[in-house]
């Protein structure tokens, strides 16, 4: 080998080597990612996102993709002629537009992401929450000024059965599921928050982390009276700063509590902007993001999954 090949092969060397007690810390443990914001749109992160996650599993580790499709279902909730309203950081959801919700999901975003998955191997399986009963879920009236308000078909979800996931997991197959569910009562199909449905495979998963990619770099301390982000805090600590934070970021930190406090280890929101964002966070020690952490027990030690 000539001098300059060993030069330009021995910080890859390094590289790998430095990743090797993040990759046996996280061998065989199921990993669940929310894919969202501006990764969904950019074709460059869309590509490097789909090569992050097929890493994850050539590495051993278990990832889930868990998707919403919020600007593909503005843009066609508009060429419909379907005015788009937000109500408490939550899409308005009326029987037309859920079947537009819907279609766009499950047909469109679900199918682009498997294929780029797919571009690496036969990997990637979509399915929605209405797919044997993975999510069921029950109409959901947030609370606005004290009052109970309708938004239509927003489900909050009841019951999580994780039976296909962990069928396809067995099988070495990476699940990408979309953010539809089920009702348990009125026999209807709910559009439900991807956020907090990622959060609550998560902890039915028993997942070792849960990652949510958004378009900060994450929680910022004092927005936005300063670009400080927190990079690591607990449940408790996350708990107080909830009525603080903005309507958009509500439902990914109100995810990362549920999950935590649901078993999960670590509950991290990401900066989906940054190219290999997830490698960059799972094995490294310069994490990008905002990490949330379940409380300390009394005497000091971390609560160990299963006990909050």
């Amino acid at each position: 080998m000539s001098t300059t090949r060993k030069h330009t092969a021995l910080p890859k060397a390094q590289t790998l080597i430095e990743a090797l007690p993040w990759l046996t810390r996280h061998h065989g443990k199921t990993v669940v990612i929310k894919f969202g914001g501006n990764a969904m749109v950019d074709e460059e992160l869309k590509a490097a996102f789909a090569q992050d996650v097929v890493f994850l599993r050539h590495a051993g580790l278990r990832p889930v993709v868990v998707h919403g499709g919020g600007p593909q279902i503005s843009a066609a909730l508009d060429k419909h002629g379907i005015a788009s309203e937000f109500k408490a950081g939550l899409r308005v959801t009326t029987e037309d537009a859920m079947d537009v919700v819907r279609m766009v999901l499950a047909g469109q975003v679900q199918r682009e992401l498997v294929g780029l998955l797919n571009q690496h191997g036969p990997f990637a399986v979509g399915l929605t929450g209405e797919d044997a009963h993975t999510i069921s879920a029950t109409k959901h009236r947030p609370e606005i000024d004290g009052e109970s308000v309708d938004i239509g078909r927003v489900g909050e979800i009841t019951e999580i059965d994780t039976g296909a996931i962990e069928a396809l997991l067995a099988d070495g197959r990476i699940p990408v599921v979309s953010s539809i569910a089920r009702s348990q009562d009125d026999g209807h199909v709910y559009n439900v928050n991807a956020d907090t449905a990622a959060a609550a495979l998560a902890a039915a998963l028993g997942a070792e982390t849960l990652m949510v990619l958004t378009d900060v770099e994450g929680l910022y301390e004092d927005w936005p009276h300063s670009d400080e982000v927190i990079s690591r805090l607990t449940a408790s600590q996350l708990e107080k700063l909830l009525p603080e934070l903005s309507s958009g970021m509500v439902p990914k930190m109100e995810g990362c509590l549920h999950a935590v406090r649901g078993g999960v280890n670590t509950a991290r929101v990401i900066d989906g902007r940054v190219q290999h964002s997830i490698l960059l966070e799972i094995f490294t020690d310069e994490g990008i993001g905002t990490m949330v952490v379940p409380d300390e027990k009394p005497d000091g030690q971390p609560c160990e999954q299963g006990e909050l």
